[in-house]
């Protein structure tokens, strides 16, 4: 009987701590973060340095977040790795987005024009990594394929253009 409640302890230790080892890959979802340029300085990374053109005009919210670029997380809800937001100014914004580790991501802005934190597809703006279309015809969610992009161990540096109706 002591053998049996033993190996039930054990096995319940082992099961225990092969969910706690699951827990920090689930936190890599959903954290907002402040912008810290000093994450894209030299030396630094994995990161990505974002420059948003094209913002239409410095009154709302800008929102900026990165994705693992894959069919299971590119725009799915809840499955953003960092979100940052700031005070839209017109013309362009930059950001530092640090990365969870080097690999292959895709980034989503938005423009809440009226900063009331819903969408408003008559007004606000979008615009994605690598600026693919977006029409009626993907409903404005572009494959993750179209916007996906590698980010070593270092900074890398890409520009996304916004787009508003």
């Amino acid at each position: 009987m002591k053998r049996k409640i033993a190996a039930i302890t054990a096995g319940a230790a082992l099961a225990i701590t092969g969910l706690a080892m699951t827990v920090p890959a689930q936190a890599q979802y959903r954290e907002k973060i402040s912008h810290d340029p000093g994450k894209c300085a030299a030396g630094k990374g994995p990161a990505v340095l974002v420059s948003v053109t094209d913002i239409k005009e410095s009154m709302g919210t800008i929102r900026i977040q990165s994705y693992r670029a894959t069919k299971a997380d590119w725009l799915e809800k809840g499955r953003w790795i960092y979100r940052m937001e700031a005070p839209a100014k017109a013309g362009t914004m930059r950001f530092c987005m640090p990365l969870p580790k080097a690999g292959h991501y895709g980034i989503a802005v938005r423009h809440d024009l009226d900063g009331d934190g819903e969408t408003d597809i008559f007004g606000d703006g979008g615009a994605m990594s690598n600026n693919p279309s977006i029409n009626i015809f993907n409903l404005g969610k572009p494959s993750y394929k179209k916007v996906g992009f590698d980010v070593g161990s270092g900074v890398e540096s890409i520009s996304i253009r916004m787009r508003y109706r």
